[in-house]
């Protein structure tokens, strides 16, 4: 049985087209995910609205990939709800949840030869045709800085510019809600920033943005909140310099750190002790 299969069955009736919300946004309330016995997920409840940039934290095995998967709708709780621009994921036909969000993923493999080009259009699938779209694609190679690699076979690329390919691709889809699972593990310190700086310009144009990250600072320097899993229930949700303090990190990672003013911007800067 597939993870997917473990959770309550829809509704009677296909799922429809439903109308998105003026304000999309993402809601937990009371979130669980248990499957084979094993309770990955347990009483989540939060919100994230258009605007703003939200980190999910916490060890590894807390729980914020399967958070993540339960809003994008990969998967359905067995306990609460969540819902996208206030309707259930798996009530959405999968273009229309594919246009309303966009989701980057951790596994990035390839096994089919198409050119990094096509891999970043296929993010205008959900989309009518229209003559925007090169124009779209054409900013997405730009902005991942992969646009000297847009005829290279996708199989040759190394994983950094694999997860800058599907980066691009994630903003092709020009969709509302925006999930990054790990986005920045594959990637070099100068592409790490671009693109939490572009995660960042997307919130700021409205866009309602999660990003799941293990860098505690990169969290801290560019995200409006955080929210910190542990053991898989969310053990604080907050601005950084609420959640990311001394005891707390300690606690929740076993794991001593100081935790100081950044010199330039005065976020918090996490460092092991």
């Amino acid at each position: 049985m597939s993870a997917r299969q473990h959770g309550p069955a829809p509704q009677d009736g296909p799922p429809s087209d439903p109308r998105p919300s003026p304000t999309p946004c993402l809601e937990a309330h009371g979130a669980g995910f248990t499957i084979d016995g094993a309770r990955l997920l347990e009483d989540v409840s939060f919100t994230a609205s258009p605007g703003e940039l939200v980190a999910m934290v916490g060890p590894n095995g807390a729980g914020k990939s399967t958070m993540l998967a339960l809003l994008a709708g990969d998967l359905v709780p067995t306990t609460g709800e969540v819902t996208l621009a206030g309707i259930a994921p798996h009530r959405w036909t999968a273009k229309a949840l594919a246009r309303e969000r966009s989701v980057m993923t951790q596994q990035h493999g390839q096994a089919f030869s198409f050119t990094v080009r096509e891999l970043v259009e296929m993010g205008r699938a959900p989309h009518d045709a229209s003559d925007e779209d090169d124009e779209i694609v054409a900013a997405a190679l730009v902005d991942a800085e992969i646009a000297d690699l847009a005829e290279r076979d996708v199989t040759t690329l190394s994983g950094g510019e694999l997860a800058r390919t599907v980066f691009a691709r994630t903003l092709t889809q020009s969709a509302a809600i925006v999930l990054l699972d790990e986005p920045t593990a594959p990637l070099d310190l100068r592409h790490q920033e671009l693109l939490m700086q572009r995660a960042r310009e997307l919130a700021d144009e409205g866009r309602c943005v999660l990003v799941v990250l293990h860098d505690l600072s990169l969290a801290a320097r560019f995200c409006d909140r955080v929210a910190m899993f542990s053991a898989g229930r969310l053990a604080a949700l907050g601005a950084p310099e609420s959640v990311l303090t001394p005891e707390r990190i300690e606690d929740v990672y076993r794991q001593k750190v100081a935790v100081l003013a950044h010199p330039v911007t005065g976020r918090p800067l996490v460092v092991p002790v």
